[in-house]
């Protein structure tokens, strides 16, 4: 369960933005979406492989 303190001042705009980000950081959403529909290992074990290419990539052509 997400708890935001809303601190005193704060708009509920804020704290909802907040929530948000916090709820997004979890992940619930994308696991959701994932179980829907089955996805075989190897599948899933080649789109992490991609992704960390992807990651790879981009920190090369920042450094």
């Amino acid at each position: 369960m997400i708890i935001v303190n809303v601190k005193e001042g704060e708009s509920l705009d804020r704290a909802l933005k907040r929530f948000k980000k916090k709820f997004e950081k979890t992940g619930v959403l994308r696991e959701l979406r994932s179980r829907q529909a089955y996805e075989k290992k190897s599948i899933t074990r080649r789109t992490q492989v991609k992704k960390a290419i992807y990651k790879q990539t981009l920190q090369q052509d920042i450094a």
